[in-house]
Order: C-alpha cells, then sequence, then structure tokens
C-alpha cells in the first residue's frame, strides 16, 4: 500500500501543548478557589476537547463538584484564547517528519478537537502557514473526535481513499478516530497517553520516535 495522506493529531502528536493547558487550567481553578492541579495529570484530562477538559479538572479536585461548570468553563475557553502558546512547541523530530513525509509526496493535515479558529491559530504560529496542506479543528458541521467525519473529509478533499490514509495521535480518542475512519492508525508514545492506552485501543503500529514514521512510509 503506498500512503497519499497523514492526518495528524495537534496537542501530544506534533505539539507539546501539557504546559499551556496546564497552565490556564490551574489559573482558572485558582479563580474560582480551587485547588491545583499536577501538570502531568492534565495528560489524561486533554484530549478530548475543552469542555471534556474542564469536566476532567472539576472531577479531580476537592469542591469540584460544587463550582458552577458552565463558569469554569466559559473562563477557561476565555483565557486560552488570550494565550494559547504558552512554552508550546513541536516535539523533537516533528519538523524533519513533516518535511520528509511531503518530500515523499503526501499530503499532511492536521485534525484537532481544538475549536476550528484556535486549532489553526496554533498550527500557523507553530508551524507557519504552508506546511500542513490542511488544518481541521471543531466546527457546527465538523463534531468532535472520536467521529471521523473530519478525517474522511480531508482525505475527500486530498483525493485519497480512507486506506491510503494515515491517522496518527498519541490517545485512545484518536485510534477510535483513525479505525471508525479506515484508516492505518499509528499511536505515538512521546503525547499524553501511556504505550498501554493505544495498545488497548488498537493502534496499528506504535512508534516511539518521529523518524519511525517516516521509515514506515519509505518501506511501503
Amino acid at each position: 500500500m503506498k500512503y497519499k495522506a497523514a492526518i495528524f493529531d495537534l496537542d501530544g502528536t506534533i505539539a507539546d501543548t501539557v504546559e499551556s493547558i496546564a497552565y490556564v487550567g490551574n489559573r482558572t481553578l485558582a479563580h474560582f478557589g480551587l485547588p491545583a492541579i499536577a501538570v502531568k495529570d492534565y495528560n489524561f484530562y486533554a484530549g478530548d476537547g475543552a469542555d471534556e477538559l474542564v469536566r476532567r479538572m472539576l472531577a479531580a479536585v476537592p469542591g469540584g463538584d460544587r463550582a458552577d461548570y458552565e463558569a469554569v468553563r466559559v473562563l477557561y475557553r476565555k483565557w486560552f484564547e488570550e494565550d494559547p502558546f504558552y512554552h508550546v512547541k513541536p516535539f523533537d523530530g516533528i519538523l524533519d517528519l513533516l518535511e520528509g513525509l511531503k518530500k515523499e509526496g503526501l499530503k499532511i493535515a492536521v485534525f484537532s478537537n481544538k475549536p476550528h479558529r484556535a486549532a489553526v491559530e496554533v498550527v500557523e504560529t507553530i508551524f507557519g502557514k504552508d506546511l500542513f496542506h490542511k488544518v481541521q479543528g471543531q466546527t457546527e458541521t465538523i463534531p468532535r473526535k472520536p467521529s471521523p467525519i473530519g478525517a474522511l473529509a480531508i482525505a475527500r478533499e486530498f483525493g485519497a481513499k480512507p486506506e491510503e490514509c494515515l491517522y496518527l495521535g498519541d490517545t485512545n480518542t484518536d485510534m477510535e478516530t483513525g479505525k471508525a475512519a479506515g484508516m492505518f492508525t499509528i499511536g505515538v508514545t512521546w503525547g499524553f497517553r501511556p504505550r498501554r492506552e493505544l495498545e488497548e485501543h488498537q493502534a496499528a503500529k506504535i512508534v516511539d520516535r518521529p523518524e519511525e514514521i517516516l521509515e514506515f512510509v519509505k518501506n511501503r
């Protein structure tokens, strides 16, 4: 199988964003008189969109069950939109991987659970406007992952069949998205979740380094 496209999750897959999420999350909790959460714990709260993140934050702290979820959600989104780039950077090796895939003739895209405008802003700020062929976030017509609708829309735009696409991510949600879309799923171990979660959700391949992905594509 010669692959025509690679669709990447954003947070925890190509961009190291956990510190930015934790920074805004803990600032929001403090505003409501709630205790902070360790940065490493945000690895298990992020990945399914901001609204679910806030639910998990409140469930994790004493007194969170008495907080006004809607007020916390609105403030988290407001502050994150104001400062989404706190300590955000590409993971080591990602830029070389992306350029390598393009040289191999693949179209590359990002599909994120962030709101569409935020996803585009983050990608263009970190990677520039011309690296990816497509950036897709959550909209009224593109629901949150694990719905495969966004991934399939990207494949159609690229003129690729689902089975000609790689879907790459770091969480169970990403593996479920790729499988539902009929794409070849690659789980990455440098992101939010441990290898065990990727194995349990039947990633077709699991990699520890970005260069393994490029080697896989070249060998196919």
